[in-house]
Formats: C-alpha cells, sequence, structure tokens
C-alpha cells in the first residue's frame, strides 16, 4: 500500500509539473505574440503641410517627390524606391548620380507619374504642397504621405520634418548639427573677407535674375554672415526679368554666376552674351577680375544638404585658396 501510494504521488507530482511547463511555454509564446503584435502596431504621426498623418512602423520604401528632399533622404542614409527626376542630369545630378542607381523615375516636381509611384507600393510618400497640392488625395490613397510647405529659403525647415516622417529625428539632428559646425568653422576662417559684398546672378534661356536672401545660396550666405550689395540685401527671392539697363545693380566686390543648363546650350549662350557685354565688362566687379562661373545645381536647383556643403565647398575654394 505504501509502495502504491508512493507511486501515486509520484505520477501526480510528474503530471502537475508537466502542466506548469506546458502553461510557462504557452504564456512565453502569448508574449512573443504580443510583442510581435505591438510592434506591427507601432505607429506616430507627423504634423505637416496638409495636416497630420499616422505612419505605422519603419518606413522603408520611401517615395521622394523633390529634389531637395532627395537630397535629405540620401543624407540620412536612406535610398528612396522612387524619385522625381532631377532637374538638370539623365535622370540625375552629377553630384549624387552614384548614389541612385537603383532608383525608379516617378516623373518631374511639376509632372508627377502617379502610375509609377502607386507601382513601387511605398509605405511613405514625401512631397511638397507648392509643388503637388492638387495631387495630394491621389497620393495619400496610395500611401501616407507628409508634405513641406515650400520650397524656398532655409532648406533645413524642410529637412527637420522629412526626418521626423522617416523616423530618424536623431539622424537628421547630426547632419544639421554637422553643417552648423561647418558654418561656425567657416565663418571663423573668414574674417574680414565676410565684408565683401557677393552679388549673385542667374541665367537663363528665357530670364535673368538677381538673387535675394530668401534663396537657397542667399541663405547659406546670410547664414555666413557675408554682406550684400544694397539692392540684394532685401529679404526676398530674387529679382526677375532683368533687363540689361539693370546691369549695374549686379557690382559688387565679388560676383557668381550659374546658367540653368539644360543640355541644348541656350542658357550658356545667355550668360555669355551677358557677361561680354560692354556694360557688364565696365562693372567694378568685372575690371577687378572678381566673377565667376558657379554650378547651378549646386548653388540653386539642387537645393538641398548635399549641394549647401557643395556651395561652402565652393566658398572655401574661392576666399581661401586663391
Amino acid at each position: 500500500m505504501r509502495r502504491f501510494l508512493l507511486s501515486l504521488f509520484i505520477l501526480a507530482s510528474i503530471l502537475v509539473l508537466a502542466a506548469c511547463g506546458t502553461n510557462n511555454s504557452n504564456n512565453e509564446e502569448e508574449a512573443d505574440g504580443g510583442d510581435d503584435k505591438a510592434a506591427e502596431e507601432t505607429s506616430y504621426t507627423v504634423e505637416h503641410a496638409m495636416g497630420t498623418t499616422e505612419i505605422k512602423g519603419e518606413p522603408e520604401r520611401v517615395v521622394i517627390l523633390t529634389n531637395e528632399g532627395t537630397e535629405a533622404l540620401l543624407a540620412m542614409d536612406v535610398t528612396p524606391v522612387g524619385a522625381v527626376q532631377s532637374w538638370i542630369g539623365d535622370p540625375w545630378y552629377d553630384h549624387i548620380a552614384d548614389k541612385m542607381k537603383d532608383v525608379e523615375v516617378v516623373g518631374t516636381e511639376s509632372e508627377l507619374n502617379i502610375e509609377a509611384i502607386a507601382k513601387l507600393k511605398p509605405d511613405l510618400i514625401i512631397g511638397n504642397k507648392m509643388r503637388q497640392e492638387e495631387q495630394y488625395d491621389k497620393l495619400k490613397a496610395i500611401a501616407p504621405t507628409v508634405f513641406a510647405e515650400t520650397l524656398r529659403g532655409n532648406w533645413k525647415e524642410n529637412f527637420e520634418l522629412y526626418s521626423k516622417a522617416l523616423n530618424k529625428e536623431e539622424k537628421g539632428q547630426e547632419v544639421i548639427a554637422e553643417y552648423d559646425q561647418r558654418i561656425e568653422d567657416l565663418k571663423a576662417e573668414l574674417g574680414d573677407k565676410l565684408n565683401m559684398e557677393v552679388s549673385m546672378v542667374r541665367f537663363m534661356p528665357t530670364d535673368v535674375r538677381i538673387y535675394h536672401k530668401d534663396s537657397f545660396s542667399g541663405v547659406i550666405l546670410d547664414q555666413l554672415g557675408f554682406a550684400r550689395p544694397e539692392g540684394q540685401n532685401v529679404d526676398d527671392f530674387a529679382e526677375k526679368g532683368v533687363t540689361k539697363e539693370r546691369i549695374p545693380a549686379m557690382d559688387g566686390d565679388i560676383l557668381f554666376y550659374f546658367a540653368y543648363e539644360t543640355g541644348d546650350g541656350e542658357a550658356n549662350k545667355v550668360a555669355e552674351e551677358w557677361v561680354n557685354d560692354p556694360l557688364f565688362q565696365k562693372l567694378e566687379v568685372a575690371q577687378e577680375g572678381k566673377v565667376y562661373e558657379v554650378s547651378d545645381p549646386v548653388w540653386n536647383t539642387a537645393g538641398g544638404v548635399l549641394a549647401a556643403n557643395l556651395m561652402l565647398d565652393d566658398i572655401e575654394k574661392y576666399f581661401l585658396e586663391q
């Protein structure tokens, strides 16, 4: 009887332990499943020019609809699956081409290819109200869509929005901190050279412009603390439709000009005509040999953080190395 009772006790203990093990296993599986479910449900919201957008998970297939936005993504180590074509290039600017080899073209900033965007099955679309407001409803039906307000002025404002949309604010802050430090270091190196009045002119096939402070390059010059000619030291974008009678307004201690050349040679012809005009040649800046041609994508068209750093390279070249 004692042996029988002992056997029953041992058997009962084994069954209890087995049941506990099963319950623990089930609980662990439930916990793991709960964690997976929590990960799947992780989301964040981004306030932007068109409202508020909820984004789930970590965006991996991003379509970007502005040139400066493309540079922002690349600077944060994100290669988009689709992007609008660069304004100059086939299809990308030279300074980003090596980073964009497998990226699909989805139209241009002003003419999107909605079908191409949909085929890429993005989990995030980043665009711009100034360029694509009318397409917003179609885009948000494809994937969560975030729009910046405008494209003019300080690129850092849009960059901060993009870093939030990508859920990469820490990386974004690193990129901006590095740029800001470079600005401060360069200001110290330039010293008294910042007193030189910097003039900027852009030549296009059908337009000539004198650039002011609220332009891509104008903002960077202002961050560095450069002086500007009186007529250019104003808080707007540019004087458009300039005629040759306005050539005297281009004068300064140093002049940078850039041509929006798309490959047909027309912008370069306009630039050559104006720079060789007798009235232009009478400018003090021309007499002093301080007129320099620089890259239109870098100083104006690209409009992003990569171009900003390349523009700083040019500033070093023309003010510190010559």
